[in-house]
């Protein structure tokens, strides 16, 4: 009988100890074999950015024939940064103003030399160079400024909501343009030389002294005060 209890004693001891390690513990976390990874971003369709940002830019010529204001709208972004050749800045607003009421015109207006950098998905920038023949503008006080010439620009877009805008544009003018030079500097003419040194005339002899006249000198009278242009502005006598 003694032998019994202590068997049961044992067992109940095992089970207590068996529970103390393993029933009080919460349930182990299980590793999970499907780890959540960051998707990789798409792959800009290059090809596709750079056909649609060159078609904005060689549109502009026709934009600026038409009148039409309502590409300016539909491509600037309303927070555009502009700056123009002569280091100003302008507006979205400023731009279709200018466009509908016909204050900026050229005769020609060719967009060469563009290239599309691709930065990702939604972001690009355009430089190219821009030939004006005939172009003028006129100004807030009706001046009409002549701004015919060659000029660098780059224009920076963002893809928003589907549709790229031109978020921020800057042209310079090119100061010397392709196929032209510049004049040479006149030649410096020959220096002339030095003429030779006059040879010194003979000393002239004195002449003997005059003897003085017996006759008396007349008085020397003294000058009558005048006044000086100084005085006479003060209002004082010399």
């Amino acid at each position: 009988m003694k032998r019994l209890l202590s068997v049961v004693t044992l067992a109940l001891v095992a089970a207590m100890f068996a529970f103390a390690q393993f029933g009080c513990a919460g349930p182990q976390p299980t590793t999970s074999t499907n780890v959540n990874l960051a998707t990789p971003a798409p792959t800009p369709d290059k090809a596709a950015i750079e056909t649609e940002l060159t078609r904005i830019e060689k549109d502009w010529p026709r934009v600026l024939k038409d009148h039409d204001a309502e590409a300016i709208r539909r491509v600037e972004a309303d927070d555009i940064v502009e700056i123009v050749p002569d280091g100003s800045t302008a507006t979205k607003a400023q731009d279709i103003v200018d466009i509908s009421a016909g204050n900026l015109t050229a005769d020609s207006w060719d967009i060469t030399e563009t290239k599309v950098t691709v930065l990702d998905s939604d972001a690009a920038f355009v430089s190219g160079r821009s030939v004006i023949k005939g172009g003028k503008v006129k100004g807030p006080g009706g001046k009409t400024i002549d701004i015919s010439g060659e000029y660098r620009f780059i224009d920076t877009f963002a893809r928003r909501d589907g549709l790229w805008k031109l978020v921020a544009s800057a042209a310079v003018k090119i100061q010397q343009p392709a196929g032209t030079t510049l004049s040479p500097s006149p030649s410096s003419s020959p220096a002339t030389k030095a003429s030779p040194a006059a040879k010194a005339s003979p000393t002239a002899k004195p002449s003997p002294a005059m003897k003085a006249s017996p006759l008396k000198a007349a008085p020397v009278m003294s000058p009558a005060k005048t006044k000086t242009p100084y005085s006479v502005a003060r209002g004082f006598a010399a």
